[in-house]
């Protein structure tokens, strides 16, 4: 199987820039993955397409101001720091423009008064792991320092920067949004438990990692980054139960679709857990949890389209897809979304 099969033309002007105004309007296609047979709704339709004691299974991460600007000590020249993943007490994975500069010992400083870090190690891929010091609470100085990590291809400043958060949005640690959760508004949300559709909470830490293109031409070579998952006991008890009575269980996004998958065993039961995954799906993965899945459209070659391609079909994904851009369907992250049913 080859990254290349993956490919698709996207005209610029579809990657979405800007969040809708309305949350719930964005578009959404609706994919029978049995029949291939796909229809044009708007959001806020889903719930026409969740019963009663069906449950729908969403990623609680908060995104983190991870990006922060600052410079060398002694030195102008400003430098960027995108914080990725809290390995110990105060180190970080990172990322750091221009990345060069940041050699081991180096002293950044983002706030000579609250905020410095020190370059510590340098790992293989070229992340650097980084110790901060600073005075204060760290989410707080955070919060006042840090910007929003929105994604490489979006280039229009962000005004408003909880549209880059879900309405529930609770546990920090993300470096980017779980995406396919923006839809959703709090009044949708309780339209779905009026209607008697169980409500869980997982949640994964959405790690860079997940706007990386797959570099290697064999599907089968590539090795997929890891990100950290909670889902505890109660979501588990909810979710077998669901499954027990026949109902169905609806993914909101990959992030979500990735836990459980991953905290299912080959009976079909799903356990509580607390770890890292780097579960990678794609064709040929046999799902073993996921009922439905609500997703945003995602980056030609990336390990998302071949999550949802093994999900449904690569035909019917590349069906839609090309229908998407015939209708000028918004793309990635603040674009419109996909059911697959």
């Amino acid at each position: 199987m080859k990254t290349s099969d993956f490919y698709y033309d996207l005209p610029h002007e579809l990657i979405a820039q800007t969040p809708l105004k309305e949350r719930q309007k964005s578009k959404m296609m609706v994919l029978d993955r049995k029949t291939g047979k796909f229809e044009h709704k708007i959001f806020e339709n889903i719930t026409d397409y969740i019963n009663q004691g069906d449950t729908i299974v969403l990623n609680d991460t908060k995104v983190m101001p991870a990006r922060l600007f600052g410079h060398r000590q002694g030195k102008e020249e400003a430098i960027e720091v995108l914080l990725l993943k809290q390995t110990e007490g105060n180190h970080w994975q990172t990322l750091v423009k221009p990345g060069k500069k940041a050699k081991i010992g180096e002293e950044i400083i983002f706030d000579e008064k609250l905020l410095k870090a020190k370059v510590v190690d340098i790992l293989e891929d070229g992340q650097r792991v980084v110790e901060f010091f600073y005075h204060g609470i760290f989410n707080e100085i955070l919060d006042q320092l840090g910007m929003m990590p929105l994604p490489p291809y979006i280039t229009e400043k962000l005004e408003d920067k909880d549209r880059y958060q879900t309405v529930y949005c609770k546990n920090l640690g993300s470096a980017a949004a779980p995406t396919a959760g923006l839809h959703f508004t709090k009044e949708i949300l309780k339209e779905l438990e009026e209607k008697g559709v169980h409500i869980v909470y997982v949640t994964l830490h959405v790690g860079i990692g997940t706007f990386r293109p797959v570099k290697v031409e064999d599907v089968t070579n590539h090795k997929m980054h890891s990100e950290y998952f909670v889902i505890t006991k109660e979501a588990c008890d909810v979710i077998n139960e669901t499954k027990k009575r026949g109902n169905r269980v609806f993914c909101v996004g990959t992030t979500s679709c990735r836990v459980l998958e991953t905290a299912t065993d080959e009976h079909g039961i799903i356990h509580e857990m607390a770890k890292e995954t780097d579960i990678f799906i794609y064709p040929g993965y046999q799902f073993k949890m996921v009922d439905a899945l609500l997703t945003n459209f995602h980056l030609p070659e990336s390990t998302l389209i071949m999550l949802v391609s093994a999900f449904a079909t690569k035909e019917s994904i590349f069906k839609c897809y090309h229908e998407a851009v015939k209708e000028k369907y918004r793309f990635f992250s603040f674009g419109d979304c996909m059911l697959i049913l």
